[in-house]
């Protein structure tokens, strides 16, 4: 792709943005660590929901989704829809159960839930292996995407373009470690606006490069012909929804994405109840309100709307380059050859704001575990915060150098996906449970891990289960989870419970529901528990509702099946009134700034 002067101006322009925003925000950054990590707890909503949603979409997010939509049509996308049920989850049982739990992260959670030495080790292995271990995983498969992409922008080798990327890590970096969490949200929005704008551009470029929608969609149905598929039918490329007798999708998959896979998976982005970066963005918002509120434009914009752009232009690679033995690279491909020459620094500057706004997000989170959670925790507990602040510094170094090092061993983005889902498969039940059962405790989730970690790595080295094949993934999935549950649950029945006091001092701070909690809650009289799990339960659902059906109502809307569409984009708006009001009732709609 010839790359003009005019380009690296504008890309030029761009990193300056990002490094004043980072200047500007340095003092107050410096002040302290709560600043540093959580930026004084006074984000507003919108501020906090847009950053989770620019971390989500990273470099190689359009990557993953073109190479899933080539193989397996829009529908491939259930991947990652299946989440849908559990972010919901967390907007409306979890986020003000976060935001009042006061701690900087949810690994510090375990000292609050939990006490003594298991709460402690609980504590400091979680922040080692989600810090350093599985952050480089997910850092790793960022990078690899960029990579890729530069690659085939510039033209040179993998080497070449791993030193470029560090570069634009040491880039991120830096301005981490000047701003802080108020650095990294505020630049989040910048580079949200830059990518989401360039990819809307670049799949209108590709759809009619394609010859416009009409022809796109008879071009889509001669490939369907030709694999032997009836168009607009089962496994058709354009179907939303999969064949459940396709080899791909068997029923039994399909089953486990829907029914297992969303609340019985960690995943980052996707915790159970809530977690890593959500729940950073959780601790920082201005009041439980607002954190409600965050969540809930998160999964709006992150499912709903966002991944149009992405499908559409994933499409029309596959009618404009069939045959891609990396399908991944077909979205940079359309890039490379369809967007017009006055907007490719725009494009490259979108690329580097997708990329960034993941990495500084991901580096300031573990620094977070690795100096709040195990460096104050057991280390130096009693510096002063200017040192934290420095060490934090250092950790976000560190993290960089080892992500970069990861991304040596990956060649598939998706595969990476599938290699975390696995590996956290059966822990969910844990981490819900234990806001809402006064009876987990801290060798619960000990066990849960170390369980989940065994079984999986056993199925797959010893009994050989290959989660890139459908149904042993399904049942990968299944024994995981089945497995884990059993043990977690014997080691809660085995072992005593918690302390009276600590167990107390948690309803007293948190306050969840009172059906789960009622030996505590007799021991704690004073204490006001929230009575609102029906009207949760009833927004859940319609959350839900709200987010398949605009998801699908838009896209039956650009497929020109307007009257289904219109009618889905009713429902979903029907939904979100239903939410709308049942909030205003609690007094839960409106933000007093």
């Amino acid at each position: 792709m010839q790359i003009s002067v005019l380009d690296w101006v504008v890309v030029a322009v761009y990193f300056l943005l990002n490094i004043a925003i980072g200047y500007y925000y340095k003092q107050r950054a410096g002040s302290s660590v709560d600043e540093f990590f959580l930026s004084g707890r006074d984000v507003p909503w919108w501020l906090a929901g847009t950053s989770m949603v620019a971390t989500t979409f990273a470099a190689d997010t359009p990557l993953a989704v073109t190479g899933m939509v080539a193989r397996n049509g829009i529908a491939g996308n259930w991947l990652w829809w299946n989440f849908v049920a559990g972010g919901m989850l967390v907007v409306f049982f979890y986020a003000r159960l976060w935001r009042r739990s006061g701690v900087m992260t949810d690994i510090e959670f375990s000292e609050i839930r939990y006490s003594g030495k298991p709460a402690a080790f609980l504590r400091g292995f979680r922040a080692l292996y989600f810090g350093i271990p599985i952050n480089c995983i997910v850092l790793g498969w960022v990078n690899l995407a960029m990579v890729k992409i530069l690659m085939l922008v510039l033209g040179v080798d993998k080497v070449n373009a791993i030193i470029v990327v560090l570069l634009l890590i040491g880039i991120t970096s830096w301005i981490s470690t000047l701003s802080g969490l108020w650095g990294v949200l505020v630049t989040d929005v910048v580079q949200f606006v830059i990518k989401m704008a360039m990819v809307i551009v670049l799949a209108y470029c590709a759809v009619a490069a394609a010859g416009g929608m009409d022809a796109l969609m008879t071009k889509l149905a001669a490939l369907d012909i030709a694999r032997g598929v009836t168009p607009g039918g089962k496994n058709s490329l354009l179907s939303f929804v999969p064949d459940l007798d396709s080899p791909w999708m068997p029923m039994i998959t399909f089953l486990v994405y829907i029914s297992l896979n969303w609340w019985a998976t960690w995943y980052p982005g996707a915790e159970p109840g809530g977690g890593g970066y959500v729940a950073q963005r959780m601790f920082s918002a201005r009041d439980e309100r607002h954190s409600l509120l965050a969540t809930l434009w998160f999964n709006i914009a992150h499912y709903a709307i966002r991944p149009w752009p992405w499908i559409l232009t994933a499409l029309a690679s596959i009618v404009l380059y069939p045959g891609l033995a990396d399908p991944e690279t077909g979205y940079i491909k359309v890039m490379i050859d369809y967007m017009p020459a006055s907007l490719r620094g725009l494009m490259l500057a979108g690329f580097a704001a997708a990329y960034m706004s993941t990495i500084a997000t991901q580096l300031n989170w573990g620094a977070s575990y690795l100096v709040n959670d195990f460096y104050r925790r057991f280390l130096k507990p009693h510096e002063s915060a200017k040192h934290y602040v420095l060490m934090s510094q250092a950790a976000t170094v560190v993290i960089t150098l080892l992500s970069a090092a990861v991304t040596f061993y990956m060649d598939s983005v998706a595969g990476a996906w599938k290699l975390l889902i696995v590996t956290g498969a059966g822990t969910g039940g844990v981490l819900l449970l234990r806001w809402y059962w006064w009876r987990i405790n801290a060798w619960s989730e000990v066990v849960a891990m170390g369980t989940a970690f065994v079984v999986s790595v056993a199925l797959q080295l010893i009994w050989k289960l290959d989660s890139d094949n459908p149904v042993q993934f399904a049942w990968l999935m299944i024994i995981t989870v089945s497995v884990t549950t059993a043990a977690w649950l014997a080691a809660t029945f085995l072992t005593p419970p918690e302390s009276s006091e600590t167990l107390i001092s948690f309803y007293r701070r948190t306050r969840p529901s009172r059906g789960g909690w009622a030996p505590i809650a007799a021991l704690a009289p004073d204490a006001k528990p929230a009575a609102d799990g029906l009207n949760n339960l009833g927004c859940w659902i319609a959350g839900c509702v709200m987010i398949y059906m605009a998801l699908f109502g838009l896209g039956k809307v650009l497929f020109n099946e307007i009257a289904l569409g219109a009618g889905m984009l009713v429902l979903a708006a029907a939904a979100g009134f239903y939410i709308y009001r049942d909030l205003s009732r609690r007094g839960w709609s409106s933000i007093a700034e």
